[in-house]
């Protein structure tokens, strides 16, 4: 607007576009607001799933390492246990005859000695023989190796060939057993 001698205002339209333009301006500013907006609010959805998949990261992390102190003596367990079992079969193959005699009876008593401290080892890290004879079959802990003719139910284990063991929650190695049948 230009203004003429006596300071009265005359349109020339000069301002018109200026008026025009500031008043369309809003509107686009309010797309541009609202594009930003979403924008906003996309980066925060992203962020929450990165704090999310972060914080599975470390919890994923944490558990590896727990059972990684916890489970570290595995291998050497397994490998120890055949020598629980040689251990324990000299044991058995000993008569009463044999656990009398004079002669070898400190032999005897140094290998049920040695079998006493072993078990004690396996129970301070957490390592425990699974129950058998008497109980129903359980695959995860059992494997079942033969079917015996027998008055008990079927299913029912009835001999343990070879002792399984546990390792605090987890199998070390199956009891391998004989499993009843019903008599024909």
């Amino acid at each position: 607007m230009t203004t003429q001698e006596n300071d009265t205002p005359v349109d020339d339209g000069a301002n018109t576009e200026t008026e025009t333009a500031e008043t369309a301006a809003p509107e686009g500013a309010n797309d541009e607001v609202a594009q930003l907006a979403e924008q906003v609010a996309a980066l925060q959805q992203d962020l929450l799933y990165a704090r999310a998949e972060t914080q599975n990261v470390t919890r994923r992390k944490d558990k590896e390492i727990a059972d990684a102190h916890a489970y570290a003596s595995t291998k050497f367990a397994r490998d120890i246990l055949s020598v629980a079992d040689n251990l324990g079969r000299a044991l058995a193959a000993l008569s009463d005859e044999q656990r009398a005699d004079e002669g070898i009876k400190p032999l005897v008593t140094g290998l049920e000695a040695t079998e006493r401290e072993l078990m004690a080892v396996f129970e301070r890290h957490g390592i425990t023989r699974i129950a058998a004879i008497g109980l129903p079959l359980d695959p995860n802990q059992h494997q079942a190796m033969l079917e015996i003719p027998s008055d008990k139910e079927a299913g029912t284990i009835v001999q343990e060939m070879q002792a399984g063991y546990m390792m605090k929650d987890r199998l070390l190695r199956p009891a391998m057993v004989g499993v009843a049948k019903k008599a024909e």
